[in-house]
């Protein structure tokens, strides 16, 4: 059914998604029932403050879960925590043989036993988010999550007390991290679900329990893990397949792969997008400088909204928080105030104007093909005829066909005439080939280092020249950003 009308650092990071509120506390019990472990030594009836997987960001009354992960494992840890004060701690069971037991039993420790640490967390976070009683919208996509969930947020938050994802905490330990969070005055939270591999959408997804499912795009990305955009369109599907009886969809009415999710559920449906379908749309869009506005369709009302950053892409992005809104029964002044309040977060489409005159955009937190396009167009329009330059890193991820995803992308630059393209990474030659066969002179495509690129940037950069700095978070292509702003003398 598609709905119309509206009815009535990671310590650090969570600490500021709190806003000061203080967690649920646990007992040992609790612990026990939310995770099917078993008590190994302790007391069933100690309290806990919080939970905690960081030694370093740990107080005395935190319960400390022993976490592997890919560079660290947590019961590395678990001493020096006991040490720090800690009186109490999940482990793996495999893990139980290797660690002092009979002295924590002495001590009077509570330890409990699960056979998986990290899926252990995931179902206390679902244990807790039931407890706590809240309401939930989740949110998904290839493109535009993180900025579509922090505007969803600020439109939640400016009527119900509202816990929402900080930072990248969208995995199977971000998202619980942030869950366990949750507080006795919290009423909504808003959470982002990210994936790179099968079923992991799916078990976010039982552990949130969502009441809204929003889906902004399904692109070309994770295509290593995920294998074709078939792959990809059902794992993110599994979100509205994780959705309760009642559960609401809200679905990018511009995607047809996301349209054909609507078509196949049973979920009442509400689709926002420029399409005249949505009920959620915008028209009337003018771009001016770095700030974008557009009249904003809201089921029977309209309203004027002008959104803080560049990028016509943005608009989708501000639709499905919107559309949350609606939902949720938000008048639309208060959406409009709720978006416009909106700042580009670090690393994500950051306009910076540095002291020698040279522009830069800062888009390095990501990359894949979509938001490769979408930021290539908003340089083509912030520069306005003056010279643009295209850095580029490597879009990982993209499994076999991240040769022939690369080509593109240096192929759409030239046609976009910027005046010189910079490539890093393996699939550096491909974007200078795409690039060259669109008439790109050789002399203007670059390839190298980040070290080698840098140097040759600030030998050629002028005042009035626009940067695009781009690539997947594992090429650390910051570093480009933050080597120009040193240079031209920004503090």
């Amino acid at each position: 059914m598609f709905l119309n009308t509206p009815k009535k650092n990671a310590a650090g990071n969570l600490k500021k998604a709190m806003n000061g509120k203080q967690p649920i506390p646990w007992t040992t019990r609790e612990i026990l029932d939310a995770t099917g472990g078993d008590l190994l030594c302790g007391d069933l009836h100690r309290q806990f403050s919080r939970v905690s997987i960081d030694s370093r960001e740990i107080s005395p009354g935190d319960f400390f879960f022993a976490i592997i992960g890919e560079s660290h494992d947590g019961h590395a840890f678990a001493s020096s925590v006991i040490d720090q004060g800690v009186r109490g701690l999940v482990i793996s069971r495999r893990k139980a043989e290797q660690l002092p037991l009979a002295a924590w039993e002495a001590k009077n420790i509570t330890c409990i036993a699960v056979e998986d640490t990290t899926w252990g967390l995931g179902d206390l976070a679902a244990f807790n988010r039931r407890r706590a009683k809240v309401s939930v919208a989740a949110i998904t996509g290839s493109n535009g999550k993180t900025t579509t969930r922090k505007l969803t947020a600020g439109v939640v938050a400016r009527q119900f007390n509202t816990l929402a994802t900080s930072g990248n905490f969208n995995n199977q330990i971000g998202l619980p991290l942030t869950l366990l969070g949750l507080s006795p005055d919290h009423q909504w939270a808003v959470v982002e679900l990210g994936t790179n591999n099968p079923g992991e959408i799916q078990r976010l997804a039982e552990i949130c329990s969502p009441d809204i499912g929003v889906i902004t795009n399904i692109g070309p990305a994770h295509l290593e893990g995920l294998g074709s955009l078939d792959g990809v369109m059902q794992e993110k599907g599994d979100l509205i397949k994780g959705l309760g009886r009642n559960g609401k969809a809200v679905l990018n009415a511009d995607d047809p792969r996301v349209l054909q999710l609507a078509r196949e559920t049973r979920h009442d449906v509400l689709l926002y997008g420029r399409s005249q379908a949505a009920a959620i749309r915008a028209e009337e869009i003018q771009e001016e400088g770095q700030t974008i506005s557009f009249l904003l369709i809201f089921g029977r009302e309209s309203i004027a909204v002008q959104l803080n950053s560049p990028g016509q892409y943005m608009i989708s992005n501000a639709l499905g928080a919107a559309a949350v809104g609606y939902l949720l029964g938000i008048s639309a002044a208060t959406v409009k105030a709720g978006i416009e309040s909106f700042r580009p977060m670090s690393g994500r489409m950051n306009i910076c104007h540095l002291p020698n005159g040279v522009n830069m955009i800062d888009d390095t937190y990501n990359a894949n093909p979509e938001s490769m396009k979408a930021a290539l167009a908003t340089l083509q329009q912030m520069r306005a005829g003056g010279r643009g330059i295209f850095v580029a890193g490597d879009m990982l991820e993209l499994g076999a066909q991240a040769p022939e995803l690369h080509r593109p992308i240096g192929a759409l630059a030239a046609r976009t005439e910027v005046d010189r393209i910079y490539a890093s990474g393996e699939h550096a030659a491909a974007v200078a080939v795409g690039a060259q066969k669109e008439g790109m002179p050789a002399a203007n495509t670059i390839t190298g280092s980040r070290e080698e690129i840098l140097e040759d940037l600030k030998s050629w950069l002028q005042p009035g020249d626009w940067v695009l700095v781009k690539g997947s978070r594992g090429m650390a292509m910051e570093k480009i950003v933050d080597g120009l702003k040193e240079w031209a003398g920004e503090k």
